[in-house]
């Protein structure tokens, strides 16, 4: 009996149906000599601060850095359930004998993560196969179960993946909490990809509000459906004195140039340049693109989405055959008029593919029932065919034509061009028309000039004069924010690097979305805005923490541990080394700056020392050094706003305190003085600190002083 064991339920399913599996048990399938069950995501995670060290939970400058030497990991709460249902069945408490477990968890980094921590955390000793496909077709699930691969070929990719996952939290977590308590404002989320980004945003919003406009005059030359164009001049008063000169005058046309021109065919989608034309097309953020596609992979639609591959393999030719057909009939809008071969080499390479290959329809996608797929995955899946049909189309071909006309002195220029072979155009202009969006301007005039020839005269020329605008740096939207992040540090590196760029075309989109969530970036319809505070933090943040280029040979090193190329001790030390340094360096703030993050986020002041009362990711606490615990009371997590109350010295009703028996009682909180505790722990560590003493009273209590407590 083997047991595979996938990422969601939903794949376990679509596994087990393909190999026999289609007995129900609880978590589980089983079969064929198969058992099949799930994980639900990340069911193990790197446990916090406090698993170390319980001193550890309050947010002190002097306890950092934080650089566990050994990790720690636990059990995710709400997903112990299927945790010790995986556990039972590898160990064999449910079901035996289990010679092997084959990983079948999506085939990457994160994928590779998921399981390997369930299975040490489990304590599995068995065989590991690994199965790794592109496709959720039931050709591609039987071909990959009949070469399934030993899973110590995945060992780098392992190491990388905790590369990954341990930077991030020796990044995210040392640098959130110095910077917090630094400014003692509310939470300062530092993050090694998170950041940079973010700075991105920053110079780019500086950029546009330093930017002054400056405007610009031009002379047009009009004549028989001519428009000639001058320079730009600075002031109104020459452009106009330029076209009244010319005006009524005989103009020569004193050259032409006429060029035949061609763009290529478009290359196939990784899952950036996707998330990319679905923002630009549909208005569709990274995270729902990727939830879209996610959901059509699942679905058998589309190949394997977190691909940063932009071809196909080169034994994928009649793969590729098939699917166009397929594409044809499942969009008909699609299908071409004009008798053309398809150029299927353009798209195979096998040396361009690297875990995955591009992004493609799937055969299924013939007998689809549109019904059962959302308007959202339709459009996705619309996108993703024509740019199928797109990538094996001719080029697009034109002339274009530009010619120099001079009148009075002056020289003015009208350019045109002539489409000669749609191409792979095509394919853009029907998805286009079918959604009804509006296409982009062409960067040079599209229309074609009227028949001229050199030293033709234009007879009793009209002018005028237009007004422009020199433009600022646009606004970020997600299409060039990924683009952005795609490309970020890639002119500092050499062209053979292995990956350039900030995160992975898997993890960008979750990078944005916690821009927003933690509210450092805002939406306003497609520009993406850093906020007040976005600003405010990556001025206050040095350039080790906010830098591109360093994130990005961070992501190129993580490749090359992958590969087995690069240690990962090596990595991991740089990482603890930069930290250790920066806590080194930012040991304190100047008073003039402790407020910039503003006193709003003061709950109120700590009565011991004055300073700020924060609420922070894991509670409410005193920003100061005096040691003063005021989140809880009698065994309850107080509210932010009973904590307001208590500060300013109010009567307070507090719920939900707990008794020494286990129950939970109500009563009226009101602060009387401050003392000092002190206690040991199991591990006998000493805590010591100040507290709270309440004077208690309970409600519909008249005789007070039975209800004093301390």
């Amino acid at each position: 009996m083997e047991l595979v064991i996938t990422e969601k339920p939903s794949v376990a399913q679509s596994l087990a149906k393909v190999i026999g599996a289609d007995e129900r048990h609880d978590g589980y399938l089983k079969g064929n000599g198969y058992i099949v069950s799930w994980c639900v995501g990340h069911l193990i995670e790197l446990s916090q601060p406090e698993a170390y060290d319980m001193s550890l939970k309050i947010w002190r400058y002097e306890t950092l850095p934080i650089l566990p030497d050994t990790w720690k990991y636990e059990v995710k709460k709400d997903t112990k359930k299927q945790f010790h249902i995986l556990k039972d069945l590898m160990l064999e408490k449910r079901e035996s004998p289990v010679s092997a477990v084959i990983c079948a968890t999506d085939a990457g980094r994160e994928g590779e993560l998921i399981f390997r921590l369930v299975y040490e955390q489990a304590g599995c000793k068995k065989p590991v196969k690994r199965l790794w496909i592109s496709s959720m077709e039931e050709s591609a699930i039987r071909e990959g179960f009949n070469s399934l691969r030993a899973g110590k070929e995945y060992d780098n990719l392992y190491r990388s993946a905790l590369c990954r996952q341990q930077a991030d939290w020796i990044v995210g977590l040392n640098g959130t909490r110095l910077f917090t308590v630094l400014y003692k404002s509310k939470v300062l989320k530092v993050g090694r990809v998170q950041t940079p980004t973010l700075a991105m945003l920053v110079d780019r919003e500086i950029a546009i509000r330093n930017f002054r406009k400056t405007p610009f005059y031009t002379v047009h030359l009009l004549s028989g459906g001519i428009d000639g164009i001058s320079e730009k001049y600075p002031d109104r008063s020459t452009a106009e004195r330029v076209a009244k000169v010319c005006v009524g005058e005989d103009a020569i046309v004193e050259k032409i140039t006429s060029e035949e021109k061609s763009v290529s065919s478009p290359k196939l989608y990784d899952l950036t340049s996707l998330q990319r034309d679905a923002n630009r097309i549909f208005g569709f953020t990274a995270r729902k693109t990727l939830e879209y596609t996610q959901s059509l992979y699942e679905k058998k639609l589309c190949t394997y989405p977190r691909t940063d591959s932009r071809y196909l393999s080169d034994d994928m030719e009649e793969t590729a055959n098939r699917v166009l057909e397929a594409a044809e009939s499942a969009f008909p809008y699609l299908r071409e008029t004009d008798t053309w071969m398809p150029d299927l080499k353009r798209i195979m390479n096998s040396k361009k593919v690297s875990d995955h290959h591009a992004i493609i329809p799937t055969v299924e996608i013939g007998k689809m029932d549109k019904e059962e797929i959302s308007e959202g995955e339709t459009k996705i899946l619309s996108l993703i065919s024509a740019r199928l049909k797109a990538a094996v189309s001719k080029r697009y071909r034109y002339r274009s034509v530009k010619a120099e006309i001079m009148c009075s002195g002056y020289s003015f220029t009208a350019t045109g061009r002539t489409i000669l072979e749609e191409g792979w155009k095509r394919y853009e202009r029907l998805l286009y028309r079918q959604y009804r969006v509006k296409a982009e301007k062409e960067e040079e005039s599209s229309d074609p000039l009227p028949d001229m020839k050199e030293d033709m005269v234009l007879f009793d020329v009209e002018t005028k004069v237009t007004e422009g605008f020199t433009k600022p740096p646009a606004h970020f939207t997600e299409d060039s924010l990924l683009q952005a992040m795609e490309k970020a540090g890639a002119e500092d590196m050499d062209d053979d690097v292995e990956r350039k760029g900030l995160g992975t075309p898997a993890t960008r989109a979750d990078i944005i979305e916690k821009l927003v969530r933690d509210g450092f970036v805002k939406r306003e319809k497609k520009q993406m805005i850093p906020t007040e505070d976005g600003e405010k933090l990556i001025t206050i943040l040095p350039e080790t923490v906010k830098s591109p280029k360093l994130t990005a040979d961070w992501e190129n090193a993580l490749s090359l541990v992958a590969k087995g190329e690069y240690s990962a001790d090596r990595f991991m030390d740089g990482i603890r080394k930069m930290m250790t340094d920066l806590v080194k360096t930012y040991h304190e703030v100047g008073e003039e700056n402790k407020k910039m993050f503003g006193s709003k986020y003061a709950i109120g002041s700590c009565p011991k020392c004055g300073e700020d009362v924060l609420k922070g990711k894991f509670g409410i606490y005193c920003s100061g050094k005096c040691g003063m615990t005021i989140g809880r009371a009698y065994g309850k997590e107080l509210t932010e706003d009973e904590v307001r109350s208590i500060l300013e010295g109010k009567k307070t009703l507090v719920t939900g305190l707990k008794s020494k028996k286990g129950g939970t009682y109500d009563a009226y909180l009101t602060p009387e003085r401050i003392e000092p505790y002190s206690y040991t722990r199991k591990n006998g560590g000493q805590v010591s600190g100040f507290q709270f003493a309440f004077k208690m009273e309970f409600p519909n209590k008249k005789d007070k002083e039975d209800n004093k407590h301390e």
